[in-house]
C-alpha cells in the first residue's frame, strides 16, 4: 500500500529433541529443524516461531530479517520455494524454514504468531481480471490462513494474528482527517480492504488479532518510491498530480517495528493505522524530496505519467486521504521516523 513493555510469548508446545515434525515436511525440513532443537535446548521464552505470508514481498523481506535478527524461527509460507530461497539464505539460517502450500497447515499449527501480509501488488492496471485478482488473491490466502488457525487443536494454535489491510479502507479526501474510528469509504478499494479485515476477524475469539491499516510504504529498493522517483527526476522535481492530495506515508523500517511490536505486545490488539504520525501533502512531499536529492522543484508531473507507471493504483497517490495513527500513539509506538524529510534523507542519502 508499523506496526513497550514487550511481554514474553512462550510456546506451549516447547521445541525440544522429541519435537514431532509433521509428515508433510521433508527430510531436509526435518533435519534442519532437528539440528536447530539439539542445539539451542535452552532457547529464551520470549521466542517465537512465526509463520508468514508475503515473506517475499517489499515489507515482508524486511520482517523475516528483523525476527531472524532477533534468534525467533521464522516459516515463510509461499507458492514458490525455489523463488523464496532465492530471497532467503535457508541453507545458512536453521531457524529459516521455506513452506509451500500443502505445507502451510504444519507450519502454522506449530506457530505461536502468523502474520499475513499476502495479496497481489495494486500498482498496475486494473482490468476486471486484476480487479478481481487483487481482491480474490487477499480474500483467499486470508481465509486460508484462518481456517488453518482455527483447526489447530487448542493447545497448538496460535495466540496472534497479524494482518495487512490498508488505509484505502477510508476512502480519499483532500479535506477529511480519518483515524481508526472513522467510517469506511465507498470505493472500490474499500470494498477490498472491509472484505480483507472481515474474513480476518473470522479467526477464533482466543486468538488475538492486530489488523494494520497500512499507508504508502517509504524504503530502499521498492515500495512506492522506487517508481515515483525516476518520474521525479524525468518532470524536474515537480508535485505529483495537483499536489494537494494528501500522503500518508510510513517508513518502511516503522512498518516493520510496529508489525513486531503487535506480534509481542498483548497490548496491541484491533485496528491500528500503519501511517507515520504527520501526513503531509504531495507538494510538500515533492519540495522535501527535491531538497535532499538537489534538484529543482516546478515542473508538475502529470497525472497520466503517474498512471502509466502505477496503473490505476496512482489513485493511492493522486486522490489520497490524511490519516493518523491515534492507535499506535495511544500506545506509545516509538516512530523512527516521523518526518518525511528524515525518512526520506534516511532512504536516499
Amino acid at each position: 500500500m508499523v506496526i513497550a513493555n514487550a511481554t514474553a510469548l512462550t510456546w506451549t508446545h516447547s521445541v525440544s529433541p522429541s519435537l514431532h515434525i509433521p509428515q508433510s515436511f521433508s527430510v531436509r525440513d526435518a533435519r534442519r529443524f532437528r539440528t536447530f532443537c539439539a542445539s539451542d535446548q535452552s532457547r529464551k521464552e520470549n521466542e517465537m516461531i512465526v509463520s508468514i505470508t508475503g515473506a517475499t514481498g517489499f515489507i515482508g523481506r524486511r520482517l523475516v530479517q528483523r525476527l531472524s535478527a532477533d534468534n525467533h524461527i521464522v516459516q515463510v509460507l509461499t507458492r514458490s520455494r525455489s523463488r523464496a530461497e532465492l530471497i532467503f539464505p535457508v541453507k545458512d539460517n536453521p531457524r529459516l524454514i521455506v513452506a509451500e502450500e500443502p505445507k502451510w497447515k504444519d507450519c502454522i499449527q506449530m506457530s505461536k504468531a502468523v502474520v499475513n501480509l499476502a495479496g497481489l501488488p495494486i500498482s498496475t492496471r486494473w482490468s476486471s481480471e486484476i480487479r478481481k485478482e487483487i481482491k480474490d488473491s487477499r480474500i483467499r490466502v486470508t481465509s486460508k490462513v484462518v481456517d488453518y488457525i482455527n483447526a489447530s487443536p487448542e493447545e497448538n494454535r496460535p495466540t496472534v494474528l497479524v494482518s495487512a489491510t490498508a488505509i484505502g479502507y477510508y476512502g480519499s479526501s483532500e479535506t477529511q482527517v480519518f483515524d481508526e474510528r472513522s467510517p469506511s469509504g465507498n470505493d472500490y478499494l474499500a470494498e477490498v480492504c472491509r472484505e480483507w479485515e472481515a474474513t480476518a476477524l473470522k479467526v477464533n475469539k482466543d486468538v488475538r488479532v492486530v489488523l494494520i491499516r497500512i499507508g504508502v510504504v517509504l524504503g530502499k529498493d521498492g515500495g512506492a518510491l522506487a517508481k515515483m522517483v525516476p518520474l521525479f527526476m524525468m518532470f524536474a522535481g515537480g508535485p505529483l498530480g495537483s499536489g494537494q492530495q494528501w500522503f500518508s506515508w510510513i517508513h518502511v523500517d516503522d512498518l516493520v517495528n510496529l508489525i513486531y511490536e503487535a506480534l509481542i505486545n498483548p497490548s496491541y490488539k484491533g485496528v491500528i493505522n500503519g501511517t507515520a504520525p504527520n501526513p503531509v501533502r504531495l507538494a510538500e512531499l515533492c519540495g522535501q524530496l527535491g531538497e535532499v536529492l538537489g534538484r529543482p522543484s516546478w515542473l508538475p508531473v502529470p497525472d497520466f505519467a503517474l498512471k502509466a507507471v502505477l496503473g490505476e493504483g496512482a489513485c493511492v497517490v493522486l486522490e489520497g486521504q490524511k490519516v493518523f495513527p491515534a492507535r499506535a500513539k495511544e500506545l506509545g509506538f516509538p516512530f523512527k521516523y516521523p518526518y518525511v524529510k528524515d525518512a526520506l534523507k534516511a532512504i536516499l542519502l
